[in-house]
């Protein structure tokens, strides 16, 4: 099952392949495929893509035969864990769970469960444990919930922006003034539906950064999330005319990216520190930077590659 989901009053009367293209992130010739092979049912029957849905409907899409063998999980790093709750190191590449276009690959919801975490249920069976994610492309440190008590409680943690979220991050050139605060609201593109841009129609998001180490062509920036959206500091940075470098997606440079040898965005997410949702205790974990990062500031710096 790729998705099942009750139809809202916000959807009532929408055409389902309208409805499932905003549900799946996908376009609506995508679905309208979905929509032909019989993948897509609601209420049990197999529909049209001019059936327009009703509150209270069901709707289900069917994955499609998959022949693809996915690799086994490979373990991903714990640095803190307890009965209730884990805070985990997501390697880059990695996305964190099961959803449209991530046929293939394990995610980090089944790395963990094939480590032997039991993860929270939840409501949705393809994201147990989860409260929050990081881009398939950034690294560094994410909570996930294993009993639901904690799991409720740290959704409204991070809906109460009560986290400290702290990122490592190349940017292309030298932001003015060296320290800001970014205060721009966030939506999906009407362009692209995978990329995020800075709309007065988005939802209210702010980004501080420090500039750490400027060296002209990019930057080491220190970064604190006060809100948390969908792709925030790339959105952010580009937004200001400093991309995370690596990151195309935003416009990032090229030549920087390929000078520091990057192959996806600079970007890490090396403090995670919150209340614990049991006990009200402090918790606070910090993650460095993995290798590829540590290398590409190394060139920044002027380090000749691979040297130490």
């Amino acid at each position: 099952m790729l998705l099942e989901r009750v139809v809202d009053p916000a959807d009532d009367d929408v055409r389902v392949d309208v409805l499932l293209a905003r549900w799946l992130d996908e376009s609506r010739g995508r679905v309208q495929q979905r929509l032909d092979a019989g993948l897509v049912r609601v209420d049990g029957a197999v529909c049209s893509k001019s059936r327009r849905v009703q509150v209270g409907e069901r709707v289900t899409v069917e994955a499609e035969p998959d022949k693809t063998q996915v690799p086994a999980p490979a373990p991903v790093p714990v640095r803190y864990e307890d009965e209730d709750l884990a805070v985990v190191a997501k390697p880059a590449g990695l996305v964190v769970h099961r959803g449209a276009g991530t046929r293939g690959s394990p995610t980090l919801v089944e790395s963990l469960q094939a480590m032997g975490m039991t993860l929270a249920p939840g409501d949705d069976a393809d994201r147990p444990g989860v409260v929050h994610r990081l881009d398939r492309g950034t690294s560094g440190l994410l909570v996930v919930a294993k009993s639901e008590q904690a799991r409720v409680s740290l959704v409204a943690t991070f809906r109460r922006h009560d986290v400290d979220r702290r990122y490592w991050a190349i940017v292309d050139g030298v932001p003015q003034p060296s320290r800001a605060t970014v205060e721009a609201p966030i939506a999906r593109s009407g362009r692209k539906r995978t990329k995020f841009t800075v709309s007065p129609r988005g939802r209210p998001a702010v980004t501080h950064y420090d500039v750490e180490e400027p060296f002209g062509r990019a930057s080491l920036l220190r970064v604190r999330l006060e809100t948390g959206r969908t792709h925030q500091v790339r959105v952010h940075m580009a937004a200001v005319g400093h991309p995370v470098s690596g990151d195309a997606a935003y416009g990032a440079s090229s030549t920087v990216a390929r000078d520091l040898g990057l192959q996806r965005p600079a970007l890490h997410a090396t403090r995670l520190a919150f209340a614990h949702p049991m006990t009200g205790k402090r918790v606070t974990v910090d993650e460095p930077p993995p290798p590829d990062l540590v290398e590409a500031h190394r060139r920044l710096r002027g380090a000749p590659p691979g040297d130490k």
